[in-house]
């Protein structure tokens, strides 16, 4: 029940926002400027998306080689891609369940590996995010609270948590096995559980934080964002009628961190409403970015969607319940 709730709230929510985005354009107008756009800068963009996600292949293969030595790229893609697809078509996340325990047997790696390196990898993309904002916020000069409400000063003390933690997961231990033996007071068995797993986890986090490993995933995430926001900039410059195409540089964080805003799988309304927002604070008119961040929303969202589609389509993932702790 809950599940379906959230369901229809994250639906309302995304009609909402698209309502909000079109309740003040043409549609006529809208069609008509995408009769403009440059399909060779678009395919361009395809290209600089789809090396994006070479990137964090790589990023996430690095990831599991502390399970798997031998584990290779081309491994590491069906299920990345996968996950991917999923999460773009439906509800809760579930490419991320699908990738956590789906594809351990086949890459030969522990659940708490892969659960684990999801984990690291949303800390090391929202870090990425809070940056790419940061210095978009610094070079524009706009404040932050009046596209996200959030102020620059919350920003980044989230950032320096989300850096912490990733450099030194094990200042965090201590609460958990704090929590953990207060929780033992009442529920002794759930505490023993709980504190199980977080071992495994910290164990895992140990290896990727690292500073050989840590300069490495951060390499690879500053590329594999760096193309996206490319991406952005790319099909800015496709439209004639985006008057000030540097404005994507700004709607490439704003639109992907209004994500987190729950909605319905692909983030449509949320990610088309504070994109645009961002293009039209900074001089583009409202059909111009309309129309910009419906291509770029395309782009995002079906190029990994075909492709981790077909990989299960030849794939099929088979869960198998696991009678220990995020042990298989």
């Amino acid at each position: 029940m809950k599940r379906i709730i959230k369901f229809f709230v994250g639906l309302s929510v995304a009609a909402l926002f698209l309502w909000l985005i079109l309740k003040n354009v043409n549609i006529d107008e809208i069609k008509r400027s995408f009769y403009h756009v440059d399909i060779k800068m678009i395919f361009l963009s395809l290209c600089v998306f789809l090396l994006g996600y070479m990137c964090r292949i790589q990023r996430w293969k690095i990831m599991l080689l502390n399970d798997n030595s031998h584990i290779t790229w081309r491994q590491c893609a069906g299920p990345l891609m996968s996950s991917v697809a999923v999460n773009n078509v439906l509800p809760f996340r579930i490419g991320d369940f699908i990738r956590a325990f789906g594809y351990i047997e086949r890459l030969k790696i522990s659940a708490t590996t892969s659960l684990t390196t999801i984990v690291v990898e949303r800390l090391l993309d929202m870090l990425m995010l809070l940056s790419a904002l940061g210095v978009s916020l610094l070079f524009f000069k706009v404040d932050s609270s009046a596209l996200l409400g959030v102020g620059g000063v919350a920003l980044l003390i989230l950032a320096i948590m989300i850096f912490s933690l990733l450099l030194y997961p094990t200042m965090f231990r201590r609460a958990i096995v704090y929590i953990c033996k207060l929780l033992h007071i009442i529920f002794p068995k759930i505490s023993d559980k709980l504190l199980e797993i977080s071992n495994k986890v910290f164990a895992s986090l140990k290896y990727t934080s690292s500073k050989e490993v840590m300069l490495k995933l951060l390499f690879w995430s500053i590329l594999a964002w760096l193309c996206e926001a490319f991406v952005f900039a790319i099909i800015a410059l496709a439209l004639p009628n985006i008057t000030n195409w540097v404005a994507a540089w700004l709607a490439f964080p704003v639109g992907t961190l209004s994500t987190l805003i729950p909605s319905t799988p692909g983030y449509i309304g949320t990610f088309d409403y504070f994109a645009s927002q961002a293009m039209i604070i900074l001089g583009n008119n409202a059909v111009a970015a309309t129309t910009y961040v419906f291509i770029v929303h395309f782009i995002l969202w079906l190029p990994p969607t075909i492709i981790g589609g077909i990989y299960l389509l030849f794939n099929p993932v088979i869960l198998k319940k696991s009678n220990g702790v995020l042990d298989k």
